[in-house]
């Protein structure tokens, strides 16, 4: 619950209702207690979710970053290698793990998560650096697994699609997950990778409820447009999964396999899911979300996502966090594989790293090797 001692109602069309302090900041926001009680009384005279904070505009920001290439070892994830085309997302998802890296930027896992959204926009040719060294292996490149890499903002930076045609000019496979619409833009690079073997795509799907998305996940494409997606993307040959998660206890958690059913109906070749993780600030940003728009259920959805992380808010160990401990997990879990082998769904196919071609990138210095003594 942010500073003060009472919760905010979100801006529209946002996840948070505040800016809230960092785990680095060395200060806090304090609200006066005469404040906290006008917006109280402001609230009780309103209608029900009546936005009565101003809308913050979106600010469009440069990233210097040197490098656009991130390596992890992570045993939970499929692959070794990602590109993040933005830092911060609009989507405003309030679960979003990837929240607390805008405290890096000294800014807020807040509203400036959703608000300020920081883009590489020489992203292709750093990529095309790296690709172009002599030691570079190929493996798959997940393509905005951190940020949702087709959110609003594409549509101006178009990040992703030239991001796409260099890895399909060099043969090189990828692998994308989004919960946005915009991805169908992009349907004619992706059918020319499908043809090749070099590209898998997965829709997340949080909820078939389109209200309950629209409170969780405020910017992102509701939940018939994602299947709408699947659907467009199976026609055209891409091969296309569905990523439930995040799978929260009490909420969204008995849509598990109807949201399975209706993916696979729509073309979803495989599934997968994931259990909610509450790193750093998502825990009171998901607190206070639970406070705004789930009172009566916020103590039990607390209660079982405790038990799930050994008393803790989160448990960040390999082999667990996406998965959790106890019976609720087990139960997930087992329910999952059953409806996984029930519904036909199979495994995302291995895609080809044998025709990758390193891109020609423009020699630095003299056109001759020979070092020059003068």
């Amino acid at each position: 619950m942010p500073p003060g001692g009472t919760s905010l109602p979100s801006p529209r069309g946002r996840g948070s209702a505040a800016n809230i302090g960092g785990r680095f900041d060395t200060w806090q926001r304090e609200r006066p207690a005469e404040v906290v009680e006008a917006d109280r009384l402001q609230r009780e005279q309103a209608p029900d979710d009546t936005p009565l904070l101003p809308d913050p505009r979106t600010e469009l920001l440069i990233d210097t970053a040197r490098s656009v290439l991130t390596r992890n070892q992570s045993p939970d994830l499929p692959f070794d290698r990602s590109i993040n085309p933005y830092r911060g997302c609009e989507h405003g998802c309030v679960y979003c793990y990837a929240r607390p890296s805008h405290n890096y930027l000294g800014l807020s896992p807040g509203l400036d998560f959703e608000t300020k959204i920081f883009h590489k926009p020489d992203a292709p040719e750093l990529l095309a650096a790296e690709l172009a060294k002599p030691g570079y292996a190929c493996a798959p490149i997940a393509l905005g697994v951190n940020t949702d890499a087709y959110q609003p903002l594409e549509r101006q930076t178009r990040l992703t699609r030239r991001l796409l045609d260099l890895l399909l000019a060099c043969r090189h496979p990828v692998m994308l997950i989004t919960k946005g619409a915009l991805i169908e833009r992009d349907l004619d690079l992706l059918a020319a990778l499908a043809a090749e073997n070099l590209v898998t795509t997965a829709v997340s799907l949080t909820s078939l409820s389109s209200e309950l998305s629209r409170r969780l996940e405020p910017r992102a494409a509701a939940p018939q447009r994602r299947l709408a997606v699947i659907r467009t993307l199976a026609e055209a040959g891409v091969p296309v999964g569905v990523s439930f998660a995040p799978l929260i206890p009490g909420l969204n958690d008995h849509e598990l396999e109807k949201g399975l059913e209706a993916a696979r109906r729509a073309g979803a070749a495989w599934a997968h899911y994931g259990v909610l993780r509450l790193p750093h600030e998502v825990a009171p940003l998901f607190e206070d979300w639970l406070a705004r728009h789930a009172p009566g259920k916020a103590a039990r959805v607390m209660a079982v996502l405790y038990d799930m992380r050994g008393g803790q808010r989160n448990d960040p160990r390999f082999g667990h966090r996406l998965r959790g401990l106890g019976h609720y997990a087990e139960l997930m879990a087992q329910r999952f594989r059953l409806a996984h082998k029930r519904l036909g769904y199979g495994e995302a196919p291995h895609l080809d790293c044998s025709r990758f071609t390193p891109p020609a990138v423009p020699r630095q210095g003299p056109a001759n090797p020979q070092l020059s003594l003068f």
